[in-house]
């Protein structure tokens, strides 16, 4: 059994409930916690504990984190798409002290569990400043940064589309600079594809498949990203949204076709309020994955889901 902390900024795009839906199908996971980041007034952790009540998993701890009303982020609100469009019924808000979601972070830690940040990752930061050190052994990996290029035939994400870190810089650069992370970069993540081929399968994999249909649904219908992104050539037509998020979690736990990890020094600056992450010999080593087989993670996915496989890793 691994144990596996996420720190999520579900709400926005769904693939954060693409990763806490995968984590939750496995069976060789056990969640040691949820924290939640970029909050309003606990919405955010009102929307954990729908999806884990929906599973029937009250013994799983969640706690709301840092709130955007604190000033941390690069704009004053993050925008939700409507609930009653992708929740079937009204979601109660669950707002909590931020300290309880750093001790549920501490905890976790302490429990030699893998931290997986698939949003901003002002939580760490504001872990460390409260315990400091904390984060220099923390098992920890980071849905972000931006190092390479993304290959030909996939969308051409600029720097700046790296929500996680430049939402909020100075967290992004005092977790670079305080832990050893493994950084899962949106210019791999962007290989991957939920799409509407995939959704009959989700509508008919018991309530938490049918939400994530739900969900796809109104992506699709928001978002028509299978025209956005029609002229590469490696995005399939009927592209709802990235697995960004699940994709994230799956490379933590160790799931690997196609999935390359090099140890990359690298150093960072700012420049016009924006975080550049570059290769260099005298830079900082991290951890940074670097190719993944995007296909067959998105059949991965869908399998785990729904229920054609086991889930085991590997």
């Amino acid at each position: 059994m691994t144990k596996l902390h996420l720190d999520t900024d579900i709400g926005g795009d769904m693939d954060d409930l693409c990763a806490l839906a995968l984590l939750l199908k496995l069976p060789d996971v056990e969640l040691t916690g949820v924290t939640t980041v970029a909050e309003e007034q606990g919405r955010r952790a009102g929307y954990v504990r729908y999806v884990l009540d929906l599973m029937g998993r009250s013994d799983v701890a969640f706690a709301a984190g840092a709130d955007t009303a604190d000033g941390y982020y690069r704009y004053p609100t993050l925008g939700y798409p409507p609930d009653e469009v992708n929740y079937p019924e009204p979601v109660p808000r669950i707002p909590g002290h931020i300290d309880a979601a750093l001790d549920l972070l501490k905890r976790s830690i302490e429990q030699g569990a893998l931290i997986v940040a698939i949003g901003p990752f002002t939580n760490l930061r504001l872990l460390d400043e409260k315990y400091p050190g904390i984060l220099r052994d923390a098992r920890l990996f980071l849905m972000g940064v931006y190092v390479d290029d993304v290959p030909p035939g996939y969308p051409d994400f600029a720097r700046t589309d790296d929500w996680n870190v430049q939402v909020d810089i100075r967290s992004a650069l005092h977790v670079l600079e305080h832990a050893d992370p493994t950084c899962i970069p949106i210019t791999v993540t962007a290989q991957t594809a939920l799409r509407r081929a995939d959704v009959p399968r989700l509508r008919s994999a018991g309530r938490l498949g049918a939400l994530l249909a739900r969900q796809a649904d109104a992506f699709w219908d928001e978002w028509h990203n299978g025209e956005k992104f029609a002229s590469f050539t490696h995005v399939p037509t009927d592209m709802i949204n990235f697995h960004h998020d699940p994709l994230a979690c799956a490379i933590a736990l160790g799931w690997s076709e196609g999935v390359t990890i090099e140890r990359v020094p690298l150093t960072w600056a700012v420049r016009d309020t924006y975080l550049y992450e570059t290769r260099d010999p005298q830079g900082k080593p991290i951890n940074l994955v670097t190719s993944v087989d995007g296909a067959a993670f998105n059949r991965y996915w869908v399998e785990v889901i729904c229920g054609g496989t086991s889930g085991k890793i590997g």
